[in-house]
């Protein structure tokens, strides 16, 4: 469908972050106050789905046939369950494009996208609300806005108190030609599916 759009590493240069930056805690608030979900302002998740299967498996995000429409060709999954952000599954070609999805099962505090909005203008420089994906709440984020060099980092609200990240990089050949947040949300669309579906 559009694969190679997606890029990690390579020769790129040498501000570029890691392919999966791992989401940053939110801030300590008052007792009473700092744990409440959603906080202002933060979308409430209103189908919370249990992903606990998926983060013990989290290459089963993407099925095969996903992985194709992706890269336009299969992948090898690499999983790491032991991630610092929490399990994680990176696909990365090793065809030389650098391009590369990674999915995190965020683990760094338990408030969700409420985590997330409290981190904007200070560790998330980047910050921007998206429309629902496939009926559940997400952002845009990043320490810094790479998008013109290829990479997009989103987060969708899984529950009031979880999400799943995703980090997309454009092969070299495609960055310019369309943004990364947009190939970043089709493949939140696709993973989203697989967790609505449970398997």
């Amino acid at each position: 469908m559009w694969g190679g759009i997606c890029r990690r590493g390579g020769a790129g240069p040498p501000r570029r972050p890691p392919a999966a930056p791992p989401p940053t805690p939110s801030s300590p608030e008052a007792p009473g106050t700092g744990q409440e979900v959603p906080g202002p302002g933060v979308p409430k998740v209103e189908n919370p789905i249990d992903t606990t299967r998926f983060a013990s498996e989290p290459c089963s995000t993407l099925t095969d046939s996903q992985v194709n429409d992706v890269f336009g060709r299969p992948v090898t999954p690499k999983p790491d369950l032991k991630a610092p952000a929490g399990p994680t599954c990176g696909w990365d070609p090793a065809d030389g494009s650098g391009a590369s999805v990674n999915v995190i099962f965020a683990t760094v505090d338990s408030l969700g996208l409420t985590g997330v909005y409290r981190a904007r203008g200070t560790n998330y420089k980047l910050f921007e609300p998206l429309e629902p994906i496939e009926g559940y709440p997400a952002v845009i984020y990043g320490t810094s806005d790479y998008r013109s060099e290829g990479v997009c980092s989103l987060a969708v609200g899984t529950s009031d108190r979880s999400t799943v990240d995703l980090t997309v990089t454009q092969s070299r050949t495609k960055i310019g030609q369309i943004d990364p947040c947009q190939a970043a949300q089709t493949v939140a669309s696709k993973v989203m599916t697989s967790l609505k579906r449970g398997k």
